[in-house]
């Protein structure tokens, strides 16, 4: 089948299961401007299904809005630096169980079906393209160089979204499908920027220019899977040493996402206790997520590489023009530092929440852990409810957070690997789609349900006894 014919295929399957339809919410109007039912904010994997998922559920009234230029949408083509997903290629994250419209269905359709076996995981540019694909052959509505600046609650269930440079946007519900970082920041450590110039360091979430760096070298703190991937991008653009400093004396090397994903985890952890989600997230956050056996084997394999176990960085400054890293086992000179030091989830951080920041419920707020096991990672993410929506630390925050959802990383603690984890995405959709939908029903039950009560239209027309003319 060529890709042309899976698209037709692919249309007829959205006939098939009643795709499209009248949309049954009750439209709002405002004296500036258009009121969208729904704002999606981020146009990545997530933003995209979302969307797709509530023009299934009859809510069409929408817009995603994105940062970034067309096609650029999230990591993939950015600051992704590894050479395929780190997930299985089994799962179908977003594709609605619609089988024209599966990762699989679009790569057979380019590559034949016999090489589908020969796939060990999905190639990082064709997950980007299958992204693409997906975004324009269900024709979703995103609104590209548009940048989210601030959330501003109106009152009456509405919120004003300002953006950067454009005139703002009205919305009822707002879902920030805004990525691994869309819940906090990328974590810099006061040592490495109080030490050292702008222009001497980056972090892996930032652009790289690796050609500047070629036949330089390059120090790289952190043992995640992120730093074995820059490691190799750095040394395959010409740079001419890379060495990864660990803290821990051994390598990670379990990965706790493969056994959630065998045994439930993904789909059934929000029906645990908070006891035992706070329980799960400490051991969680405890493991690095190791590299791919290949893609270690690849850094390794190169000349340039070096890697430092039980190396944590005492110190860093700059002395005569280099880097200079202090480590228990002695010094090291580079000429530029990559920072593979994860991030901080807490929605105080995030410019766009300022105007509720102080309103949502910290996981500080509403659970105690035992003595001795607090995690002040987990206690800054949002206590979020069952549909993503944030939740007010007191009542008298309910109004402004209405209709906001968080459909991102800073989901982990309260509703496990879901929102920006392409492992849980599959489990996580329905359960942002009811909540966003539910809310919208429920915000107008007192007009439908009169208008239900009031409704009159008749559909039977048969009568009886049967009329003579009709007998005759």
């Amino acid at each position: 089948m060529s890709l042309p014919a899976l698209e037709s295929e692919l249309a007829r399957q959205l006939v098939l299961i009643g795709h499209g339809g009248t949309d049954w919410t009750r439209p709002r109007a405002h004296p500036d401007g258009h009121v969208h039912d729904v704002v999606i904010v981020g146009g990545g994997q997530s933003g995209l299904a979302a969307a797709f998922g509530l023009l299934r559920e009859r809510v069409s009234n929408l817009l995603i809005i994105d940062e970034n230029p067309a096609g650029l949408e999230g990591p993939w083509d950015t600051y992704a630096r590894m050479i395929t997903l780190r997930t299985p290629k089994d799962l179908n994250p977003i594709d609605f169980g619609i089988p024209a419209l599966t990762y699989r269905s679009w790569w057979e359709a380019q590559h034949g079906a016999a090489g589908w076996e020969a796939v060990g995981k999905i190639a990082r540019g064709d997950w980007m393209a299958y992204l693409r694909w997906y975004r324009r052959v269900l024709n979703l509505p995103v609104r590209n160089n548009t940048k989210l600046t601030l959330v501003e609650p109106l009152g009456d269930g509405l919120h004003c979204l300002h953006l950067d440079g454009q005139p703002p946007l009205l919305a009822r519900k707002v879902v920030l499908a805004t990525g691994i970082q869309g819940g906090g920041e990328w974590h810099t450590p006061a040592m490495i920027r109080d030490a050292l110039p702008r222009n001497r360091y980056a972090h892996t979430s930032e652009p790289i220019d690796f050609a500047a760096l070629m036949g330089k070298r390059i120090g790289i703190l952190g043992g995640g899977a992120s730093a074995f991937d820059n490691a190799n991008a750095a040394l395959s653009l010409g740079v001419a040493a890379a060495h990864v400093f660990i803290r821990r004396p051994v390598l990670p090397r379990i990965n706790p996402i493969r056994f959630m994903e065998q045994v439930g985890f993904t789909g059934r952890y929000p029906a645990l206790s908070d006891a035992d989600k706070y329980a799960v997230m400490a051991g969680f956050l405890g493991h690095n997520q190791p590299p791919t056996n290949d893609t270690f084997d690849r850094a390794a394999a190169w000349p340039g590489f070096d890697l430092h176990l039980g190396a944590p960085w005492l110190s860093v400054e700059l002395v005569d023009d280099q880097v200079r890293v202090t480590t228990p086992q002695g010094t090291h000179d580079f000429d530029f530092v990559i920072l593979s030091t994860g991030l901080v989830s807490d929605p105080g951080l995030r410019g766009e929440l300022g105007a509720v920041a102080q309103h949502i419920a910290r996981w500080a707020d509403r659970f105690t852990p035992p003595s001795g096991s607090a995690n002040a990672l987990i206690d800054a993410h949002p206590y979020l409810g069952d549909g993503f929506e944030l939740l007010p630390r007191t009542d008298a925050g309910a109004a402004a957070l209405h209709g906001l959802f968080a459909f991102n990383y800073s989901a982990l603690i309260s509703l496990g690997l879901s929102a920006s984890a392409l492992s849980g995405l599959q489990t996580a959709l329905p359960r942002l789609l009811r909540g966003v939908t539910d809310q919208l029903f429920l915000d107008d039950r007192a007009a439908l349900v009169a208008d239900l009560l009031a409704y009159d239209e008749a559909e039977f027309v048969g009568q009886w006894p049967k009329q003579e003319e009709e007998a005759a």
